[in-house]
């Protein structure tokens, strides 16, 4: 029926379908509705204790992941390994163990899953800071510091794991249950937890590398009392919005087999596997979330994780190189992290009128625009500082269309995905984009030269364009068209006429 009406509205009045009868026309169709009014029902208890856990989770987490290589650098002053391994063995984690996360999240209760993901990552942070105390005074020697190095990179990784957990339960379920079906308070939370994120990711890294040029010894204790004073007000802040919403009490229903297929036409899969092989609980989990309705606004926003272009350690290397000066490049990453807040602002109020799925659209464009122009200025300007220069006007305007495209999706997902799945969905795209953000570390890897930069910022340009080209894929296949056509085409209709040389068609009004 869809169809049908979408080919009437753009037919001529004299080439009706045979359905247009059926349909008003006297009468012009009804005006839409009005843009959602967010928080029109969500009490201030809810949502201060909701914000409140979160930014001290997510405080909590930058500091101790930017802190810990800032120690771990200071305890090793001649050599990068220690430091290296010990993000590698962390990220390699999240790739590794978050779908495992994922299925834990969705099969526990969900004041248990969030409350022991916030006792793990304290616990953790707290016996890396004693492992940390403990290589720096040298305890057991260079045999005992290697074992201890060990033992921190297994902590990091419970860390990561348990803050993944976090993660998936309270921004990818909680919030959904929370808002209560109201898109326009779903809007508003997600908008507000990523500010947090933002908020966080910015000062923290900034907060314990001030304390740390003062003392590590006491930026380690900091780090230490903050997560211990802090494990009791997340615990029982999350307790309160569990308590205060009757729905996040109820037990979640999962899924049928059909209900995560693209088409009628694909095989159904199942999508809480109970694996019976390491093999099988690998694939079956990769499967089913490829084979899901949100996989491709999923995996276009994942692909934008394949990238030196935002102004982590590749491209603030890479600027040094150029003649930029920390301070410089200090400045110019608190101006992006300024632009990445503003996005959610603007992803609500774009999505309230347009909706988020022509909201991504819109995004996920400008991002592409944004990340070609600087590519062509890197490229094509011959002073090295000024084509730096170009790059960095370019990437700090495209964090716009980045963080509102991933509004955007996260409103898609949430929508899309079933609440016995979102766990394991959210997990698994978490390892996925903890995938890509590996290759673009490995790509620089092979490519560490500064005068090779120019590779890594081609592929990270050609990532963009797939992704924007994977999220128009699915707007074409849920809307049937990617823009609406002027008003005016719908007066005029395609003629056949016949001339010697053969068939043409035109436009006739």
């Amino acid at each position: 029926m869809a169809s049908s009406i979408n080919r009437g509205r753009g037919s001529a009045p004299n080439t009706q379908s045979a359905t247009e009868p059926l349909l008003p026309t006297a009468s012009p169709p009804p005006p839409p509705p009005p843009p959602p009014r967010p928080h029109q029902h969500l009490p201030k208890g809810i949502t201060l204790r909701l914000y409140l856990s979160h930014l001290l989770s997510t405080w909590n987490s930058r500091v101790f992941e930017f802190g810990a290589l800032l120690f771990i650098a200071s305890l090793y002053p001649n050599t990068l390994l220690p430091g290296s391994l010990y993000a590698l063995v962390r990220g390699v984690s999240a790739v590794l163990c978050s779908p495992r996360v994922g299925r834990y999240v969705d099969s526990g209760d969900r004041l248990r899953v969030v409350r022991v993901s916030i006792v793990a990552q304290r616990v953790a942070v707290v016996l890396s800071c004693g492992g940390l105390l403990a290589v720096r005074d040298g305890v057991g020697g260079m045999v005992g510091g290697v074992v201890m190095m060990g033992v921190l990179a297994v902590l990091a990784c419970c860390e990561k794991l348990a803050s993944v957990g976090n993660l998936v339960a309270v921004e990818r379920d909680w919030v959904v249950v929370v808002a209560g079906g109201d898109e326009g308070s779903l809007q508003v939370l997600n908008s507000q937890m990523r500010r947090i994120d933002l908020f966080c990711k910015l000062l923290g890294p900034l907060a314990v590398s001030m304390v740390d040029g003062i003392s590590t010894v006491v930026a380690i204790y900091v780090v230490l009392g903050l997560n211990l004073a802090s494990v009791g007000v997340e615990y029982f802040a999350i307790a309160g919005v569990y308590r205060i919403v009757p729905a996040l009490q109820v037990p979640r229903t999962h899924p049928t087999s059909t209900s995560t297929s693209t088409s009628p036409g694909e095989e159904p899969i199942d999508t809480l596997p109970q694996p019976r092989s390491r093999l099988r609980s690998i694939y079956t989990p990769i499967s089913t979330y490829l084979h899901h309705s949100a996989a491709l606004p999923s995996l276009a926003l994942s692909i934008l994780y394949f990238t030196v272009l935002n102004f982590g350690a590749q491209m603030v290397t890479y600027l040094l190189a150029s003649g930029y000066t920390p301070l410089h490049i200090s400045s110019v990453r608190g101006i992006s992290v300024l632009f990445e807040i503003s996005a959610t602002w603007l992803a609500p109020l774009v999505m309230s009128y347009v909706g988020p799925i022509r909201g991504g659209l819109w995004f996920v464009n400008w991002q592409l625009l944004c990340v070609s122009g600087a590519v062509s200025a890197f490229l094509f300007l011959e002073n090295p500082k000024l084509a730096a220069s170009g790059l960095i006007l370019g990437v700090t305007l495209s964090r716009i269309g980045l963080w509102g495209f991933d509004l955007c999706v996260q409103i898609i997902v949430q929508g899309e995905v079933e609440p016995g799945y979102r766990g394991s969905f959210s997990a698994m795209e978490a390892s996925v984009q903890s995938t890509f953000e590996l290759g673009s570390y490995a790509m620089t890897v092979m490519l560490a030269n500064p005068a090779e930069f120019r590779y890594p910022v081609i592929v990270s340009a050609v990532a963009v364009l797939l992704a924007a080209g994977l999220f128009a894929g699915f707007v074409r296949r849920r809307r049937g068209h990617l823009v609406h056509a002027p008003a005016c085409f719908g007066k005029f209709r395609m003629e056949a006429r016949h001339t010697a040389d053969g068939e043409y068609r035109r436009l006739v009004s």
